[in-house]
């Protein structure tokens, strides 16, 4: 797996995940004190996230990081 397909792949299962949840992308970023730009490209694939990104995520949504990076 390469970086970008790491990224993409990290990417939708925040889609998954937030969509589980019923939130909008909007609502995960007010979450996780991001706007919704930044939210977009992590979800893009766009950006590399940090793991304190990824951990805001996971707080937000309620589950452990590793959540974030199953494939």
């Amino acid at each position: 797996m390469d970086k970008v397909e790491l990224k993409e792949r990290i990417g939708r299962c925040i889609i998954t995940l937030r969509n589980r949840k019923g939130w909008s992308q909007s609502e995960l970023a007010r979450a996780c004190g991001k706007d919704r730009q930044a939210m977009a490209k992590l979800e893009n694939g766009k950006v590399n996230p940090t793991i304190y990104s990824l951990l805001e995520i996971s707080d937000a949504l309620g589950v452990e990081v590793m959540e974030l990076l199953k494939f």
